[in-house]
């Protein structure tokens, strides 16, 4: 099959490898200069699948109305957002019904489990290297929320995560950069879970992908799909963001991998798709690595869990990445939420980088209310979608890329694809 993908972030990039080895003839559409040139392009790279959770849960709504108060909250609202986004937040409080999240949490962290079998049988089969470093900590400041934590224990073990309960000092031979100045009542310790440069993997799987015969096209803007038998695009193609040359072509399926942008190319089929836009922060800095200072940065990956800021070891650097902004614009930053990520920095890791030379970084996750991504066919003749995996793209794109090729060619899937199905919509 002729396969067009509209957009080349991590998800557009590995469906278009998957697609590529079935056989398939693809062509990718992105309109940036180079693949993961936004959500995937300074994300926080970790890949926890116990951790790949709805952010529809029960209690969530009193939790987000209790941070809005602290200067340090983790969930941000801008531009009227609360009543701009009302029937989105609807359906996410409705989601946030216990059976409904137990159902959703599990379903995605089966896709995530599945996903890290598929993307480790690519490392082995293609020698991968994109800064790959061992373990996650989820840190715990107060013994409440260590109670809260050790909790869940008993469900990461029946999911079949690797989940220990470690005290501060055991956690602090794991992490001996972790200061001795901030409270810490005890870790959870996923020992087998990752953290990686999901850029770099995004760049080294489109050169396998172009390998195999795909085709990526930069500066491409589609302009319009029309579903059928053989769906056509149409796209202005042009450099420096001012597409002016227009195009159209053909094909026997599209796959929509375009992240918020697929909500305008949707609407004028009847598609109409849930998909908002939450927005994330980060900052990378250099690690301090001069011959008088030890290295006391982070050895792979943790999350703070008061404030929901994640520190990662990417190479030579660390990056810490954070902050849930609803309604917000990618060209304008929040101040409080940088505030927020440096002071997490501070207290864990105080003398481990080189702040002064930090870059930031603001993204878009799109995400749907209830949690699982959409992957699959939609009512529109040959359009199909995989979409709105919100902050766990990283975590969820070998496994939905893998499921995408598996319903394309009608054969079953590794994992139940109903919780991901978009007519569910």
């Amino acid at each position: 099959m002729k396969i067009a993908v509209i957009g080349a972030g991590i998800v557009g990039v590995t469906t278009a490898h998957e697609l590529a080895v079935q056989g398939h003839q693809v062509v990718v559409f992105e309109r940036h200069a180079a693949v993961a040139s936004e959500t995937s392009f300074a994300n926080a790279g970790v890949m926890a699948p116990g951790y790949v959770t709805p952010w529809a849960a029960p209690g969530m709504a009193w939790k987000v109305l209790r941070h809005l108060l602290s200067p340090h909250t983790p969930v941000r609202f801008s531009g009227g957002a609360p009543f701009t986004q009302l029937p989105w937040l609807w359906r996410w409080l409705r989601a946030s019904r216990t059976k409904v999240y137990q159902a959703n949490r599990g379903a995605m962290c089966a896709l995530a489990q599945y996903s890290t079998e598929v993307r480790h049988a690519l490392d082995q089969r293609l020698s991968l290297d994109y800064e790959l470093r061992q373990g996650y900590m989820v840190l715990l400041r107060k013994p409440a929320d260590s109670a809260k934590a050790q909790a869940t224990l008993p469900w990461l073990h029946e999911m079949g995560v690797t989940a220990k309960w470690l005290d501060s000092d055991q956690a602090r031979v794991l992490e001996p950069g972790l200061s001795e100045g901030t409270q810490l009542h005890g870790v959870i310790h996923l020992p087998n879970d990752e953290v990686g440069n999901c850029r770099q993997y995004a760049h080294l799987l489109k050169t396998e992908a172009v390998r195999l015969g795909a085709n990526f096209r930069f500066h491409h803007v589609i302009t319009s799909i029309k579903p059928g038998p053989q769906p056509t695009l149409q796209w202005a193609q042009g450099s420096d963001g001012n597409p002016t040359v227009p195009g159209g072509e053909a094909f026997d399926a599209v796959v929509l991998c375009a992240g918020a942008q697929a909500k305008t190319l949707m609407q004028p089929l009847g598609l109409a798709l849930p998909l908002t836009s939450i927005w994330g922060y980060s900052l990378t800095a250099p690690l301090r690595l001069e011959e008088q200072f030890p290295d006391l940065g982070p050895r792979a990956a943790l999350m703070d869990e008061r404030f929901k800021v994640a520190i990662s070891r990417i190479g030579l650097r660390v990056r810490v990445a954070g902050s849930a902004e609803m309604g917000g614009a990618g060209g304008k930053m929040n101040t409080a939420a940088l505030r927020t990520l440096y002071k997490v920095l501070h207290d864990w890791f105080p003398a481990a980088a080189l702040p002064q030379q930090a870059v930031h970084w603001k993204g878009a996750r799109p995400m749907l209310p209830d949690g699982p991504p959409v992957i699959g066919a939609t009512k529109a003749a040959g359009i199909w979608v995989n979409l709105g995996h919100g902050s766990s793209g990283w975590a969820l794109s070998c496994g939905s890329a893998r499921m995408l090729g598996d319903l394309i060619a009608q054969r079953p899937c590794a994992v139940d694809a109903t919780p991901f199905s978009p007519l569910r919509f």
